[in-house]
């Protein structure tokens, strides 16, 4: 071998040692160990619990809301405000219930039902959702209206007035829906099967948005119909208090049930979002940041269908507690049960003649 051609071998020798020492070397190739999280546990306990909650969630949906539905179309009439909000909550309420039985069947083996339907129904899971909540908050403070400024909210509260309000739900609800119509799309996992998810753009896009997901339901859908809640019912029992209403007790008993399923079904579930929030902001490392994922995980399963089984029992809660819905229900049970005919004719009587006694109808609950 030459001179000329051992120096150009010797060179080559260096080189590649260079070459090998800077590719082996950890910071070049990495900045730090990936940890990939095992979600088997967590996909098999969805897979078996989650849709039970759903379909229960959808019967009980179905059955509270179209019993309101069908009294309201029976006996009642589309003129007063209250009805007409009470119809919206209803409708709010099958709109998301009619999208769990397509989550169940996801939750058990993968998604089947196409591109289109995962749009749709992830949309219409959250606008029904939303609205729900915004419905329940607008009742609240319309019956603050009707309680504390009676005089002045007989001449506002309004037919159009209650037309424009819900619309303007209904808007709020879509436009904080609209970004399921974009990000969601079908995918193939090697392990899951096809998933309807948010996906098709970079993890940086994908995890501004889950921000914007989690603080829009924590402060928007949580904390201001929360407040608004509080401070409408707190002052209604103040103006309640003052009255010489004889049912007064019973009234305030009620309203304290209201707020108080409130918080505990919204809360828990809130409180978990805005753990997921700080989660994304700030990710942990190694087996504690699977640990902690995997707990926040199971808790948002449980506390997430506390929330959606009050989004769907709410209409019948907040009617039935009325004395003129109570009536409605012994007629209909009446007309259909004959047996029941007598003794619910006597309990309608009473309630018409301690109807008759209160003065101030607004106040019954």
């Amino acid at each position: 071998m030459s001179n000329d051609e051992d120096w150009y071998q010797r060179y080559l020798d260096m080189q590649n040692e260079y070459d090998y020492e800077n590719t082996t070397d950890a910071s070049y190739v990495q900045s730090k160990p990936v940890q990939l999280c095992s979600k088997e546990s967590l996909n098999n306990f969805g897979a078996t619990i989650i849709p039970v909650f759903y379909y229960v969630n959808f019967l009980l949906s179905y059955l509270g809301n179209g019993l309101v539905l069908f009294i309201i179309y029976k006996y009642e009439e589309l003129k007063s405000v209250t009805n007409i909000f009470l119809l919206n909550l209803v409708l709010s309420n099958i709109l998301f219930a009619s999208s769990l039985p397509f989550w169940a069947t996801y939750h058990m083996s993968e998604w089947i039902f196409g591109l289109a339907l995962c749009k749709i129904v992830s949309s219409a899971y959250f606008i029904g959702f939303y609205s729900s909540i915004l419905f329940l908050t607008l009742m609240t403070f319309d019956r603050y209206l009707a309680v504390v400024h009676a005089v002045a909210a007989a001449k506002s509260r309004k037919r159009a007035y209650a037309i424009i309000a819900s619309m303007v739900v209904w808007c709020i609800s879509i436009i904080a829906s609209i970004k399921e119509l974009v990000l969601k799309n079908v995918s193939e996992n090697q392990f899951s099967g096809l998933m309807c998810d948010e996906s098709g753009y970079p993890d940086s896009t994908m995890a501004r948005w889950r921000l914007v997901t989690y603080y829009q339901q924590f402060l928007l859908f949580f904390l201001l119909p929360l407040f608004m809640v509080m401070y409408c019912y707190i002052s209604i029992t103040i103006r309640i208090l003052s009255t010489r209403m004889k049912e007064k007790c019973r009234a305030i008993k009620l309203i304290f049930v209201i707020i108080f399923t409130f918080f505990a079904c919204w809360t828990p579930y809130n409180i978990v979002i805005l753990l997921r929030a700080i989660q994304i902001s700030n990710p942990g490392e190694g087996v504690s940041m699977c640990s902690e994922e995997e707990s926040l995980d199971y808790a948002l399963y449980m506390t997430r269908n506390i929330a959606y089984l009050y989004c769907c029992i709410s209409p019948v809660f907040y009617t039935f507690v009325g004395k003129k819905f109570q009536s409605h229900f012994r007629r209909l049970m009446a007309k259909n049960i004959p047996c029941l005919k007598r003794h619910v004719s006597l309990n309608s009587q009473s309630t018409r003649t301690t109807s008759q006694k209160t003065p101030h109808s607004t106040y019954e609950y």
